[in-house]
């Protein structure tokens, strides 16, 4: 799964990217030229469940990023750049709020003004999309009529009309069967969004970083459908992807903080996308396994082997606290905890599995 960051010049957009994926970029790099790099998901539950089995491996999942260059009505037209944007899952747009005379900004800084002007920009390239395929198949429709041709033509009137009333194509309703007509166009506003705001640094970065979604005012954006907000400080943020686990722990507490902006970042991700995590756990390997939320247990088999899916009997499953409070599978099999589910069990996020088949 694959999540394009995407934002206006001078925002920091490339240094979150680079922080988020370990990344080292030229300076040379071409600014059009798309950079994909992968992040960890931190989950501190598989690092507990790691602490009770000391297994030789450990794996968590992880999230893709796509750094795709400033946006803008030229950049949009640019076929290999908007090529880069539909291909991925859902968009991440930094804002930038802090203050820098060192770094350029155009006009004065207005977190929804920006979000405004890049929400239009898809729209925008959108419709000129969908007015392309109506024109074509208003002249298809006129040699022969078929229902496909029909619900489709229907459904992109509706969306052009959507958009016509200047709201994204994430927030139109749409059945599963709308869904899977429009997925082949990949429309850009139609992608899930998650408004980052790029906050400076400050001796109260805790609490600004909390309160930064209120602040700016974004609270009932981040609240419309498939859409979200979280807040880093990207300066801060440099510094720490340079530390120590302990020095970084130490840095975060002299802050206030818990975490890292960058771990909401990537947690708040993972969430907007629609995917969970089931645990396997042993000796051997502690894993965290990705999955769609409502995965049915057969299905979440056959991310860790397709063998596991098709020889699939039943699935041994506990959740990670359970897990850790009984200390062990045996003494959670004592308890009653430890309980046995069919194929058609919705895996939850958190559940630990061991999967028992046939083959």
């Amino acid at each position: 799964m694959k999540t394009g960051i995407i934002g206006l010049p001078q925002v920091g957009k490339t240094s979150l990217f680079q922080i988020l994926t370990k990344a080292h970029l030229s300076a040379q790099a071409n600014p059009r030229e798309a950079h994909i790099g992968v992040a960890k998901v931190p989950d501190d539950r598989l690092d507990r469940l790691a602490a009770l089995y000391n297994p030789k491996k450990l794996t968590h999942t992880s999230v893709e990023y796509v750094d795709v260059g400033a946006i803008g009505q030229d950049a949009l037209k640019e076929t290999a750049y908007i090529g880069h944007l539909r291909q991925v899952d859902a968009l991440a747009h930094v804002i930038r709020v802090f203050e820098d005379p060192a770094i350029p900004h155009v006009g004065e800084i207005d977190p929804l003004r920006d979000i405004k002007n890049v929400e239009f920009d898809l729209m925008v390239s959108d419709l000129g999309q969908i007015e392309k395929r109506l024109e074509r198949l208003e002249k298809d429709l006129k040699k022969m009529k078929t229902p496909d041709l029909e619900k489709e033509f229907e459904l992109l009137k509706r969306a052009n009309a959507h958009l016509g009333s200047e709201k994204p194509l994430r927030e139109m309703q749409m059945t599963p069967e709308d869904k899977k007509r429009l997925r082949g166009f990949m429309f850009l506003s139609e992608k899930p969004i998650l408004y980052v705001l790029n906050i400076g640094e400050s001796s109260e970065l805790g609490k600004q970083l909390e309160e930064a979604v209120g602040k700016y005012k974004l609270t009932d954006i981040a609240a419309r459908p498939n859409a979200g907000a979280t807040a880093i400080c990207g300066k801060v943020e440099a510094e720490l992807s340079e530390m120590s686990d302990a020095d970084a722990a130490e840095f975060l507490s002299s802050y206030e903080l818990k975490e890292s902006g960058l771990v909401r970042l990537i947690r708040t991700t993972y969430q907007l996308l629609g995917l969970i995590s089931f645990f396997t756990a042993g000796e051997d390997e502690c894993r965290a396994w990705q999955i769609p939320a409502h995965t049915r247990a057969q299905e979440a088999a056959g991310a860790i082997h397709s063998d596991l899916e098709k020889h699939f009997i039943r699935a041994e499953t506990i959740r990670w606290d359970q897990l850790l409070e009984a200390g062990s599978e045996a003494n959670a099999r004592a308890k009653g905890t430890l309980r046995l589910e069919g194929k058609d069990y919705i895996v939850q996020d958190g559940d630990v599995m061991h999967i028992r088949h046939s083959g």
